[in-house]
């Protein structure tokens, strides 16, 4: 993979592929370890690395300013953030921040993450094959939400090109290498969020940044 690196991103850039496509003539690229090097070779920074660490970094600070938030928003972002309090959860914390995080900037957290029972098996297929870009989650029928999802997957125009990852906030930073890797755009319902964890947390091309993701940088150096 290595050795291929120029010309695959030749043929992203120059041929946009359909990502089923692209899953075909390039079946190994979609993994943890090679998401993880391709990242680094287009960027220099190791993705899962610093993603998790600067995500635990301002994760107490992100909670004190969700806390904040007033109104409908406020009400939704203490809902996301109950799981926190019943289970002292690395992970569980990092998936409730990350959603959270999505309605703080006025985004709607279900395009992130839909998330299914196992009950509903084929509706959760239909529905996954009609994603455009975003995360999956599964979850047991009577499940505490601090349990965490029973399985985890990322979704690329329909196509499921990961599955079976740990937790939602590991999905989000596969989904993020991935979009580097194959030269997507950000989802428009969704442009805040990843312009803070490119140009806050990863810092990505920080220099310019819309005036919300500007607020939220200032008051996490407060």
């Amino acid at each position: 993979m290595q050795r291929t690196f120029s010309y695959r991103c030749q043929e992203v850039v120059h041929n946009k592929p359909v990502i089923s496509e692209f899953v075909n003539r390039w079946p190994a690229l979609f993994t943890v370890s090679e998401i993880n090097a391709e990242f680094m070779c287009i960027t220099t920074l190791p993705l899962q690395a610093k993603f998790f660490r600067q995500l635990d970094q301002y994760t107490a600070k992100l909670i004190k300013i969700f806390s904040s938030r007033g109104g409908a928003a406020g009400k939704k972002i203490r809902l996301l953030m109950a799981p926190i309090a019943k289970r002292d959860n690395i992970e569980v914390k990092r998936d409730c921040v990350i959603r959270g995080l999505c309605v703080y900037l006025n985004e709607d957290s279900n395009s992130l993450v839909k998330e299914y029972l196992t009950v509903n098996g084929e509706e959760a297929k239909r529905e996954i094959a009609q994603t455009t870009m975003g995360i999956y989650a599964i979850r047991h029928e009577g499940a505490d939400e601090e349990d965490g999802p029973e399985a985890v997957g990322v979704v690329i125009e329909g196509v499921e090109v990961l599955s079976n990852l740990r937790s939602i906030s590991f999905g989000f930073a596969m989904l993020f290498g991935l979009i580097y890797t194959l030269n997507l755009s950000y989802p428009q319902e969704l442009k805040y969020t990843f312009e803070f964890f490119q140009k806050v947390l990863m810092t990505l091309d920080g220099n310019k940044l819309s005036p919300k993701v500007q607020t939220l940088k200032i008051k996490m150096l407060q």
